[in-house]
């Protein structure tokens, strides 16, 4: 009996704690009211410098608190597809525009044409404002950048009697046989891999080469895209390109160039300080110079944005915080923490000035400086498009098939838009 009377006893205590733990929740609910802002990958390198930001921020808004998460690369698009669906979403977020317009569609994000003014706007690159843009309305608020420089060789292009790096494709055919004539290697190796770099995908928006339609059906079955293939054909069977072309990838350009067996490489301004590490002899006799371009002029970028979720309780502040991320002061601060480019107008404009007037500048802030100077021409060359693979597959395909005399380049173009319409 006193054992029974014991667990009564135990278990009305137990009732009377849940009961007023309960009444206590629902008395005074504990809700959290920060910001909650997610990054890519930028922990724990800059852990000080958005630690600052942040705290700088609070202090000047002393009524918003931010908090702040990072994610792995390979971790993002899951994390934040399971949040939005969710509705669960942080209030800011890091994401590159190709996967952030992906959302745009199902009308995932603000729309910042409500939320920013036209001189707002008007702070950054006209031309990575637009990537942020999906039928007119804009997603994304630019923050930094990077973008394409070409790396060379003095040493070999003197060998090979080149004065100077090619700008141009037609000039770097020329660079190609003068190179491989005199000094036996190959200018540069490009991929046709299918499932690798869009290196060339990007090559054909340079030489004025529409990919798709308004209707995302092929449209590179045209002269321009003629013209662009029997340009890569011709260089692979003059032999101007190593044969591994069709069947390495990207990082075979790395390991060649780094070996001095190439005289170019096409790569981002903070490449030079690997090659100053592992190959330091290469490093000594390299330079940067800007991407090679068609005859469009145009030049790439890869922009990463910040994006503000709709489901965002707080559209207000999110926006808010977004634009002091972004500002010109702060992006600055970032381009030189972390060796990238800004995205507005005048912090760009700032770093130029900062690097052109350093009379010690390294081999590394040159190519950031080149890569600087190139960004009015520089915009986002591949569309947002969900079968961008099925794309890059259709045509490097049928461009291989040409390569290797299975196919006329007529009958490649042709069958390449085919089979990219086939699968779409």
């Amino acid at each position: 009996m006193l054992h029974r009377r014991s667990a009564l006893r135990t278990l009305c205590y137990g009732l009377i704690g849940l009961c007023l733990t309960w009444l206590t929740s629902c008395g005074a609910p504990q809700t959290d009211n920060s910001l909650e802002f997610w990054t890519m990958q930028l922990k724990p390198e800059f852990t000080e410098y958005f630690t600052e930001l942040i705290a700088n921020f609070e202090a000047e808004n002393p009524e918003i608190t931010v908090r702040w998460e990072d994610v792995p690369w390979n971790a993002m698009e899951a994390k934040i597809l399971t949040s939005v669906s969710a509705q669960t979403a942080p209030d800011v977020v890091n994401l590159n525009p190709k996967f952030a317009s992906q959302l745009a569609t199902r009308n995932a994000w603000l729309d910042l044409n409500d939320a920013l003014t036209p001189e707002d706007q008007g702070e950054y690159l006209p031309k990575i404002w637009q990537a942020g843009t999906l039928n007119d309305q804009a997603f994304g608020v630019p923050w930094y950048l990077t973008t394409q420089i070409t790396v060379y060789n003095e040493a070999l292009l003197t060998e090979a009697g080149v004065a100077s790096p090619p700008a141009t494709y037609e000039e770097l055919a020329r660079v190609a046989r003068a190179v491989k004539d005199k000094t036996g290697k190959y200018a540069f190796f490009v991929t046709f891999v299918p499932e690798d770099s869009g290196e060339v995908l990007e090559s054909l928006v340079k030489m004025g080469v529409e990919l798709v339609d308004e209707a995302g059906k092929a449209a590179f079955d045209s002269p321009a895209g003629l013209a662009a293939f029997e340009y890569w054909v011709s260089l692979y069977q003059d032999q101007l390109l190593p044969p591994e072309a069709l069947t390495q990838g990207h990082r075979y350009a790395i390991d060649l160039y780094q070996a001095g067996e190439t005289a170019l490489l096409a790569t981002s301004a903070q490449f030079l300080g690997a090659i100053e590490t592992n190959a330091p002899e290469v490093a000594a006799v390299s330079a940067a110079a800007p991407q090679i371009t068609g005859e469009t002029g145009k030049k790439n970028v890869a922009v990463m944005n910040l994006v503000v979720p709709r489901d965002s309780d707080r559209p207000e502040d999110a926006v808010k915080f977004a634009r002091y991320v972004t500002n010109s002061d702060n992006q600055l601060a970032f381009a030189q923490a972390a060796n990238v480019l800004p995205s507005t107008q005048p912090a760009l404009q700032k770093y130029i000035a900062f690097l052109s007037g350093k009379p010690d500048v390294t081999p590394l802030e040159q190519a950031i400086k080149v890569g600087a100077e190139q960004l009015p021409d520089a915009e986002v060359l591949i569309p947002p498009m969900d079968n961008l693979n099925l794309l890059q597959k259709a045509i490097y395909e049928n461009l291989q098939a040409a390569m290797l005399g299975q196919k006329t380049v007529e009958v490649a173009l042709r069958d390449a838009a085919a089979q990219f319409n086939a699968e779409t």
